[in-house]
This record gives C-alpha cells, sequence and structure tokens, in this order.
C-alpha cells in the first residue's frame, strides 16, 4: 500500500499514477453529474464524467510529454492542458438555453468548466486540492440554492398579460392584488382595442421564483372580466 501511494503522489507519470488519476477524476466529476441529473438537467452524470476524465488525460499527457522528451524543468506542461479551459466554454454554450429572454443552463454551464478544472487538478496530482474543490462544489449547487429561496433572493422578472374586456381606467385594483401576493410591479404597458373594447395589460413584476400563480391569476380575474392571462418571460412583450 505503501508503495502504491508513492507511486501515485510521485511527480514523474507512471501508469499506475496515471490511471489512479483517471479514475479519481471520473469520480468526482460523477458527484456533479449525479447533482445536475437529478436537476433535470441534460448534462449530467455521464457528461460531467467524461468532461473531468477528458480534461485529466489532457493535463496527465502535457506531464508526459514534457517528462519524455525535454524534461519536467525545462517543459512547458501547461501547453496542451490550457487549451481545456477554453474548448470546454463551447460545451458550456451548448449548455445555455436562451428563451425570449430568459436564459437557462447558466449554474451547469459554470458546472461544466469548474468540473473541468477538478480534473485538470486531479492530472496535476493535486487530489485534496481536488476532492474539496468537488466537495464545495456539491456544497454550492445543494445547501447554497435551499439558502437562497429560504431568504427569497431568487426574484425573476416576468411579465404578467392579460386581455380584459372593457376599458381599463385605473391600474389601482391591479397593484393591490399583486402587493397582497407580494409581487413587486415595476412597469405597466396598456393597449386600447375600442372597436372591440377591450385592454391588453402587460404587468412587468418581479416574482419568486418558487411563487405559486394560480392564485395570483385567479385574484386579477376577478378584478375585471378577464379574456385570458398568462405568464411569460419579461422581454415577450409581443
Amino acid at each position: 500500500m505503501e508503495q502504491f501511494w508513492q507511486e501515485v503522489t510521485a511527480v514523474d507519470i507512471n501508469s499506475t499514477s496515471a490511471l489512479f488519476r483517471i479514475v479519481l477524476s471520473l469520480i468526482l466529476g460523477s458527484c456533479i453529474g449525479i447533482e445536475r441529473k437529478r436537476k433535470g438537467q441534460m448534462a449530467g452524470l455521464r457528461t460531467f464524467s467524461l468532461i473531468s476524465m477528458g480534461a485529466c488525460i489532457a493535463m496527465v499527457l502535457s506531464i508526459y510529454v514534457c517528462q519524455e522528451t525535454v524534461g519536467l524543468l525545462r517543459g512547458d506542461p501547461s501547453r496542451i492542458a490550457a487549451q481545456v479551459l477554453s474548448g470546454i466554454g463551447f460545451l458550456g454554450a451548448g449548455a445555455i438555453i436562451q428563451m425570449k429572454g430568459s436564459v437557462r443552463g447558466l449554474t451547469t454551464a459554470a458546472g461544466i468548466w469548474i468540473i473541468a478544472a477538478v480534473g485538470m487538478s486531479v492530472g496535476c496530482g493535486l487530489y485534496l486540492v481536488s476532492i474539496v474543490s468537488t466537495i464545495l462544489v456539491l456544497f454550492v449547487l445543494t445547501l447554497l440554492e435551499r439558502i437562497e429561496h429560504r431568504v427569497n433572493v431568487g426574484n425573476e422578472a416576468r411579465t404578467i398579460r392579460l386581455k380584459v374586456k372593457g376599458i381599463v381606467k385605473s391600474i389601482d385594483p391591479y397593484k393591490k392584488v399583486l402587493s397582497e401576493f407580494d409581487i413587486h410591479l415595476t412597469k405597466v404597458y396598456v393597449e386600447y382595442d375600442y372597436d372591440k373594447d377591450e385592454t391588453r395589460l402587460n404587468l412587468l413584476v418581479l416574482i419568486h421564483e418558487q411563487g405559486d400563480m394560480i392564485d395570483v391569476f385567479d385574484a386579477l380575474h376577478h378584478v375585471m372580466p378577464t379574456i385570458s392571462i398568462s405568464l411569460s418571460n419579461q422581454a415577450d412583450l409581443s
């Protein structure tokens, strides 16, 4: 066991240390991937495992090439591995979905980037740093998310769209309903259709991420006879 530990912690790359680093990067990447898959993200267990292993192999290869050619003191082990963080940006961009002003997948994209860095750390032999970093990432993705929801800092900008029978002459009743549900009204867009005797309201609001809009819609419906009501992203005012 002592000989094994000496081999995996050696500065020079050997078969034992290389395989150990690849397996460790697989395990650490899997930990993050499982958490992301539990949240319903497309990038999950396999994606994060492959990214972590790929970054680790790139780092091991960088060190090995210098070790076997010009020596670690004269070579530059970062030249191959430096391209990993640049290339990983394409995968991160693929994890981001833009939907009419609403951007989703930023956390997963950040996770992809950091798991690549963790894989590189394993490839360098920084085992403790890699393990602690993975634990901290899991802390951010799980516990900090709960804290964020508990202190109600997760507000999102949305547009409540209403089509109302008649001409709305005062927005105050709607403001009152929204304030009762702790929803902050930031801006109002109004469109009158006198031929059809209808009013279209676009209420730009700040709502809690976990807020239940069913009761809000029901309360808004009783302000005036309502034809339709919907919730959309802030930029969707068409």
